[in-house]
């Protein structure tokens, strides 16, 4: 019997996981798995060695604060790979942690297949590690085709698969008991729980500068299963009567579709916003250290993956100081009150969004490269 192992970092890389195992699963084949994921993973009949929790760090200060704790994991991890001796190991996003373990697990046992989804960023920073991957990872599957130059280069394996966030094949379902007749506006706090404490504060607060002068909005967070307990507790601090969370996939796909606005972490799930037409501005804070020795390493102008295509802030960015209350109410009011602003931004989007777009699906690109290695 064929057998993979799943290695995810975070919330995101579970459901992008199970995403493609999920079409993997479809072809019937004999194949065992076993995975360090979460609950989209365990959806499917996968289970995890551990809670996913123990792992999802953010930040330079916060890895050397848990550095420790995070050598004990990786440590055990790669141990409990080499016993399961998979013929593939799956990695997904989240290389400071997935691609620590691949590079152990391929130094121990070499015939084990390294396949990893959503390649770092290297057009970002720290072009360099590419040199380092080349030893240890077999195959790299490409959100983004103009990474491919990057890893041609370096005679490294990769394929584009296409960018996941851009697939809505969702089934409508009814949300009228959610939205009460109330404009929607999507909160997108982070899936990360350092991030989530930090932007909650932010975004209550606008919150309510927004309750003060409407009363037609409803304001409805997206979130993780794992992470609605926290965002509930947030949220139990203020008295807010016109806001909601959701965790469910379905439902936050037909929220976000009928959403006039968006308020979004900065990260790739804003590129799920402007796939659904809706307009948006980018938040983002992390503390000062962190944030120095980012602006030191990175090669890029703005946050945004659109903004940096595009070379332009066609996404409004408020980072650091400026990720506060009153600049998110400020923006997001000019947006509401001016249409032709948000048609502008939209139609920019969608031009871009059209050059990450694969021919069937990501998840069924990602698949079909997988079952190449395993019947190989």
């Amino acid at each position: 019997m064929k057998r993979i192992f799943i290695l995810t970092g975070e919330a995101s890389g579970d459901k992008l996981a199970a995403s493609v195992i999920s079409k993997l699963q479809l072809k019937k084949d004999k194949i065992e798995y076993l995975s360090v994921g979460g609950s989209n993973l365990s959806k499917i009949g996968i289970r995890s060695i551990f809670d996913q929790k123990d792992i999802t760090y953010i930040g330079f200060t916060s890895v050397i604060m848990n550095i420790f704790k995070i050598k004990k994991v990786i440590d055990k991890t790669v141990k409990e790979i080499i016993k399961f001796n998979p013929d593939i190991l799956f990695s997904v996003d989240s290389p400071d942690f997935t691609l620590r373990v691949a590079e152990k697990v391929k130094n121990i046992n070499p015939n084990i297949k390294i396949i990893h989804y959503v390649a770092p960023q290297v057009w970002i920073w720290r072009e360099g590690r590419l040199k380092k991957f080349k030893k240890f990872v077999d195959h790299f599957l490409l959100l983004f085709n103009f990474e491919k130059k990057y890893f041609d280069n370096e005679n490294i394996a990769n394929t584009f698969v296409g960018h996941p966030l851009l697939e809505t094949n969702i089934p409508k379902v009814d949300i009228s008991n959610i939205t009460k007749g109330k404009k929607i506006i999507s909160l997108f706090p982070g899936s990360r729980i350092s991030e989530i404490k930090v932007l909650m504060p932010i975004l209550i607060e606008f919150i309510n500068l927004m309750n003060e002068k409407f009363n037609n909005y409803v304001f409805i967070f997206h979130s993780t299963e794992e992470n609605k307990e926290l965002i509930i507790n947030e949220l139990k601090k203020d008295n807010l009567f016109n806001v909601e969370i959701i965790s469910d996939k379905n439902i936050k796909t037909e929220i976000l579709l009928n959403s006039v606005f968006a308020v979004s972490k900065s990260g790739t799930v804003s590129l799920e916003v402007c796939n659904a037409k809706v307009p948006s501005i980018i938040i983002y804070k992390i503390n000062i250290i962190n944030y120095l020795i980012m602006k030191l390493l990175v090669k890029v102008k703005f946050a945004n993956i659109i903004n940096i295509i595009n070379n332009k802030e066609v996404i409004p960015e408020l980072l650091q100081n400026e990720c506060n209350a009153k600049e998110i109410f400020k923006s997001t009011v000019y947006f509401l009150k001016n249409p032709n602003f948000s048609k502008k931004q939209i139609d920019i989007c969608l031009r871009t969004l059209n050059q990450f777009r694969s021919k069937t699906s990501s998840s069924d690109e990602a698949a079909k490269i997988l079952y190449k290695y395993l019947i190989a």
